[in-house]
């Protein structure tokens, strides 16, 4: 696969155009939409913290269809990310070097991304807990899909998906083009952050912050490191961890983790 833009220096018009369809694709969207699904939660007469925002629900009420409907989405969705790569590739090896993924010290990365887990997930749980006793989130149900023999490979299909959506197009993606349009180093991880904030608004006011605070974390770590191999694995495990994890934690503790009557 050989791009056509990769070798060349677009002009700064056309590359406003690129960046404005890749986030039309996905994640642009979905931060529209979220602005506007916390504008209609703020306005509804149910408290913001007795609503639910359900991040994987059932799409069919028969369970082939529904396998087959979660598989189609989660596929449509990555084609942003297909796009990123298209127009990032480099003739020559290695082909994605401008988002580290050379293939080399892929030991290390997932390492770093493993400590990452711990740096972001521990404090974002207290996070979750003490928004949700103030009223600033939502409850998060990361699963309304019944308990199939698919359910968990599904979930975990999800979790990729999330992962290399957000990091090629919010870290990858957009650090390189933007860097291309001479912005400096922190403009560019403040702006992605708060991006990254805007689309998880569906959640409430605590999902913004919390998610601002990560956007900052992984930013200003990439923009050392250039790697994006560690911000692919630690949003994948997190993202794994409370898919997978919530109906045990709920049964647990209900108190905490339930969603409202």
């Amino acid at each position: 696969m050989t791009s056509p833009f990769a070798d060349s220096a677009p002009s700064r018009t056309r590359l406003w155009w690129e960046i404005a369809i890749v986030l039309a694709l996905g994640l642009g969207q979905s931060a529209i939409y979220a602005i506007v699904q916390l504008a209609y939660r703020l306005t509804d007469e149910t408290p913001l913290a007795d609503q639910t925002a359900t991040l994987n629900p059932s799409r069919s009420d028969r369970e082939i269809f529904d396998l087959i409907y979660q598989v189609l989405s989660i596929g449509f969705s990555l084609v942003p990310v297909l796009l990123v790569c298209f127009l990032l590739w480099q003739s020559s090896r290695p082909h994605l070097g401008r988002l580290g993924l050379d293939g080399t010290r892929t030991a290390s990365d997932i390492g770093r991304g493993v400590l990452l887990v711990a740096a972001i997930g521990i404090p974002g749980i207290g996070l979750y807990l003490a928004g949700r006793s103030l009223g600033f989130f939502v409850a998060v149900d990361p699963s309304g899909q019944g308990a199939h023999w698919w359910t968990v490979p599904v979930l975990l299909l999800a979790a990729a998906r999330a992962s290399l959506q957000e990091e090629f197009v919010v870290l990858g993606y957009l650090f390189a083009r933007l860097k291309q349009l001479g912005w400096g180093p922190w403009t560019i991880v403040l702006t992605t952050s708060l991006l990254r904030a805007s689309y998880h608004l569906y959640q409430g006011p605590g999902a913004f912050i919390g998610n601002l605070a990560m956007g900052l974390l992984f930013g200003s770590l990439f923009q050392r490191s250039g790697r994006l191999m560690p911000f692919l694995v630690a949003h994948f495990l997190i993202d794994a961890t409370v898919f997978v994890g919530y109906p045990w934690a709920a049964s647990a503790f209900p108190a905490l983790f339930g969603l409202p009557d």
